[in-house]
């Protein structure tokens, strides 16, 4: 017969390897809040694309390969980062076991419901064309395949759909997307997940598209954005708040009635990065108007914006913009930027009306397409070829892949740390593993790594103590 003690000791190591789950966030007013706590929710993340669009297949795709979700959720941990957004997923993988794993990382996602591949994406030059029923087999297979995870945290309906070579209806069409991404999740979802637009910071029509997609139209309910990503790249180098136009950012986003922030940012053109717009972005000039923001991007591609190298041999280089962006993030004031404010969760919708927009060539017209045939089927019974996904027990776990910092030497202890039920991750929550001095055949830079020692996981340190006092009783 097991001893008492070892039975108890048996039930706590049963609870450490349990799926636990992060607290679902929800919007009130201009915030993202924790559902739970009412605690203001300030996205510190990352663009996650490994590959690029060249690596968009249908037979995998960011999170359907769960050593490299391992590898990156550990690597993200020690970052700082809460939130990482994914443009390009397929509806028929599964996605369980990458999902668990970032969820017991503490950390969300924001999802892009559209694909490169036909036809998941609305054509910008002829968008009736593209919004069909076979269209909506993406967008509501992402949201039936990723509802029910805590740690879906939003949808992105489109991504600087409008530019240069969009035609003038494109926002009506992005309305009507999300006017029915906002039924389906209404009639097959136990939470409403946000959904909302990214837009390219284009000023001449910039305010404009705010103030489209963010007004209520009594005709067409809930087809209004539940948040506004900015896509900006115009802080270069050692810029500042009024240098880069930060200023006339924040004033002209200061009445929006909607969580607003930075879907991409990170100018490459002064390298290395600095990330020195990090302390504006979460400081008290920006935080009222700006809930944080997604750092362009997580893997080096052939555009030069990464964090991190992913090498021929399978390795991964650290790259100096890694480190850098961990200096900006660890000096945050986390108390500060996450306390809650009623003034913003009781800020109120306005109503459409043709006087919100100020450019003649930006659309005026909130008259929506009527869904195409066969949609409101879908709508009605549920996109049934997808299966939706589910959490599976995530274990504290060391990484197994070779790392490198940006000089070459090799990095040991890297692990995921499987944080207590309701916590997500934040700055200085762990601490990267040390690092050797043995070389490699990886890139390498000019300033040294610092290196520290592998934080204890916090719900194991809590069981642990519970033990000893359980087995000295």
């Amino acid at each position: 017969m097991i001893p008492t003690y070892g039975r108890i000791l048996a039930a706590a190591c049963a609870l450490a390897t349990t799926a636990s789950a992060v607290t679902p966030i929800e919007v009130k007013g201009k915030d993202f809040v924790n559902s739970k706590t009412g605690d203001r929710f300030q996205i510190l993340g990352v663009d996650y694309q490994p590959g690029g669009t060249n690596a968009v297949d249908g037979k995998s795709d960011p999170l359907s390969d769960r050593e490299a979700c391992l590898r990156d959720a550990a690597l993200m941990q020690q970052l700082g980062v809460n939130t990482i957004r994914i443009y390009n997923l397929s509806p028929k993988l599964n996605h369980d076991e990458c999902v668990s794993i970032f969820n017991a990382a503490g950390i969300y996602m924001i999802l892009d419901v559209n694909s490169p591949l036909y036809p998941g994406y609305i054509d910008r030059t002829a968008p009736w064309t593209t919004y069909t029923k076979d269209y909506y087999t993406q967008v509501f297979g992402i949201i039936e395949a990723f509802k029910d995870y805590p740690n879906t945290l939003a949808f992105f309906a489109g991504n600087e759909v409008i530019n240069e070579d969009s035609v003038e209806q494109v926002p009506q069409y992005i309305r009507a997307v999300q006017r029915d991404m906002k039924e389906y999740i209404s009639k097959h979802l136990d939470r409403e997940i946000p959904v909302g637009y990214s837009a390219a910071d284009v000023r001449p029509i910039l305010e404009d598209t705010l103030n489209y997609f963010m007004c209520e139209d009594e005709d067409y309910p809930n087809s209004s954005s539940d948040f506004f990503g900015l896509n900006s790249y115009s802080w270069c180098g050692d810029a500042s708040y009024k240098s880069a136009g930060y200023d006339v950012l924040t004033e002209m986003m200061s009445e929006a009635t909607i969580p607003v922030f930075f879907s991409e940012y990170g100018c490459n053109e002064v390298q290395p990065r600095k990330f020195t717009e990090v302390q504006a972005i979460y400081g008290e000039e920006m935080t009222q108007t700006f809930s944080g923001g997604l750092v362009y991007e997580y893997t080096q591609e052939e555009n030069d914006y990464g964090l991190v190298k992913i090498n021929n041999n399978d390795t991964v280089t650290l790259l100096v913009d890694f480190d850098n962006l961990q200096t900006q993030y660890a000096k945050l004031d986390m108390d500060r930027i996450s306390a809650s404010n009623a003034s913003q969760t009781s800020v109120k919708p306005i109503k459409c009306s043709a006087d919100l927009i100020k450019n003649g060539t930006f659309s005026s017209n909130f008259t929506l397409p009527a869904k195409p045939p066969g949609v409101q089927d879908l709508i009605n019974n549920g996109y049934s070829k997808v299966d939706a996904g589910k959490l599976v027990d995530v274990e504290s776990e060391e990484v197994s892949t070779t790392i490198y910092d940006h000089n070459g030497k090799e990095i040991t202890g890297l692990k995921l740390t499987v944080l207590a039920d309701g916590e997500s991750n934040q700055p200085g929550s762990s601490s990267i593993g040390s690092s050797s001095n043995s070389g490699s055949d990886s890139d390498s830079g000019d300033d040294d790594n610092a290196a520290g020692i592998v934080a204890i996981p916090v719900g194991l340190a809590t069981i642990a103590a519970t033990l000893f006092g359980l087995v000295m009783l």
